[in-house]
């Protein structure tokens, strides 16, 4: 996919959030879509066999070499630490358990934390939905780089050093950009997770902490599954702001790569999106797409029309007051399964279709 994108489109596209029109088309058009949204009960078994194997291995290489370590983190546990991520972005819109049964997706979340190290579960859940509900908001969402990453990360060096440090400005960013109080489901997270880290090194020893940890921080830095973060989101086409993956990778990542439909529809599990596509094919068989996330990674090192910079970003918009941030954007909160919500997704700053606003808009 050639990139057509501008430093200043960067910076100044303010267009039209795609998915509540396309969300509202598609459920007028076929109904059945209703019928996929729910849980998947699977998604519990996965976790629990992932996080055993994850433990088995920490207790394995407790005696091995720091290289075989390293080594096995960045290849295989890192492999799993990550898709134990995305399972707790599965988990964080409830599609464990069900929306009626929160606790339940809490603990789980818990769970499949746990392999990972570093508490994130709960963190990433209050400003994940967020990222839906306001995606492109420049106050909102935290998914956004911020000014400082679009203006200093913008050759090849620089970039690949932003890719390498890809979890540190995940987990940073949200402090300087929207920092809000600690939920006490976070603190048990947080407490639950230095308990088991604690209970590892005392037990088993250093490396095999160092092999959760090390596993999370290399696979979601340069990494393949680390590709994902970049195709989703990063304008490789002018106009289009958010890109599907299809490709072998979904099978480990709960199918996060069909990501065009996920944002239309986030309360179909990661098993059932590829049936939004098999079901409404015309809506994003000519949308633009990704087919490697290891050529995500390379074009957005090497092609200097492509960086940080290269997002479409929205004004900010007050917050409705009225409308619960869990309550999903595509589905009735009385029901696990069907509904349409009038959520207010928001037409937001001027349609410019990319073109740089006038001195008046850039003063504002």
């Amino acid at each position: 996919m050639g990139a057509t994108v501008s430093r200043t489109d960067f910076e100044w596209s303010y267009t039209q959030e795609p998915h509540a029109t396309r969300r509202k088309e598609m459920l007028g058009k076929y109904p059945e879509m209703k019928k996929l949204m729910g849980h998947e009960p699977n998604t519990k078994y996965i976790v629990l066999a992932a996080v055993a194997f994850q433990l088995f291995m920490a207790f394995m290489v407790s005696d091995a070499s720091w290289v075989t370590v390293i080594a096995l983190a960045y290849c295989l546990g890192g492999t799993i630490n990550h898709s134990m991520s995305l399972a707790i972005h599965e988990i964080s819109h409830n599609l464990a358990f069900g929306h009626a049964r929160p606790i339940a997706n809490r603990i789980l979340g818990f769970l499949a934390n746990l392999p990972l190290g570093i508490p994130v579960s709960i963190s990433f859940r209050k400003y994940h939905l967020e990222h839906h509900r306001y995606q492109g908001d420049t106050e909102k969402d935290v998914d956004i780089p911020t000014d400082f990453e679009g203006k200093f990360f913008v050759n090849t060096a620089t970039k690949i050093l932003w890719v390498i440090l890809q979890p540190l400005f995940y987990s940073i960013r949200p402090f300087f950009v929207r920092p809000k109080a600690l939920q006490p489901l976070e603190i048990v997270n947080i407490i639950l997770q230095i308990s088991v880290d604690a209970l590892i090194v005392y037990f088993w020893g250093t490396k095999s902490l160092v092999y959760m940890i090390a596993g999370t921080l290399l696979a979601t830095g340069m990494h393949p599954m680390a590709g994902h973060f970049i195709s989703e989101h990063y304008m490789f086409k002018e106009g289009y702001e958010t890109y599907s993956y299809y490709g072998p990778l979904n099978y480990l990542t709960f199918n996060v790569g069909y990501h065009n439909e996920h944002h239309d529809f986030p309360s179909i599990p990661g098993s059932r999106l590829p049936m939004v596509r098999k079901i409404a094919p015309e809506y994003y068989d000519n949308l633009p797409c990704h087919t490697s996330w290891v050529k995500v990674i390379w074009d957005f090192v090497f092609d200097p029309a492509i960086g940080p910079y290269a997002r479409v970003k929205r004004r900010p918009i007050p917050v409705n007051p009225s409308q619960s941030i869990d309550q999903p954007d595509d589905q009735d909160p009385a029901s696990d399964s069907n509904g349409l919500q009038s959520n207010g997704n928001h037409v937001n700053g001027i349609h410019v279709n990319g073109n740089q606003p006038s001195k008046t808009e850039k003063a504002e």
